[in-house]
């Protein structure tokens, strides 16, 4: 498959906040995305937005930092291991837009805001 151009849209906007548009393995072509992953049934963010019927948690009316499926082990680690912010993310996103948080994170070419 060719590799893919990072993007600026909504739609490689995962449920937990990450920008799938920069990441490698969706460059790559080795991962669909958050929204199209059939197989990230492991995703307790990803499943709870399919539920309530948001594109992400910036819709929910829970706050981020409050929210334990979005604040899971498996997030912190991530968190840990790539300085990810991800509840920056959605704050971003509340606060901005889809739009703009998916060209943000295409003028970065990152696929999460940093922890500062």
């Amino acid at each position: 498959m060719d590799k893919k151009t990072i993007t600026a849209s909504a739609e490689h906007i995962a449920a937990c906040g990450l920008y799938c548009g920069a990441c490698r393995k969706y460059l790559n072509g080795k991962c669909p995305g958050c929204r199209q992953n059939e197989k990230a049934t492991w995703c307790k963010i990803r499943q709870c937005c399919i539920e309530k019927g948001h594109h992400s948690c910036a819709d929910c009316n829970m706050n981020v930092k409050d929210c334990k499926i979005h604040n899971n082990v498996l997030g912190k680690i991530f968190a840990f291991l790539f300085n990810s912010d991800r509840a920056a993310c959605i704050r971003y996103i509340q606060t901005n837009g889809y739009k703009a948080f998916a060209e943000e994170m295409t003028r970065r070419k990152a696929q999460t805001m940093r922890k500062r």
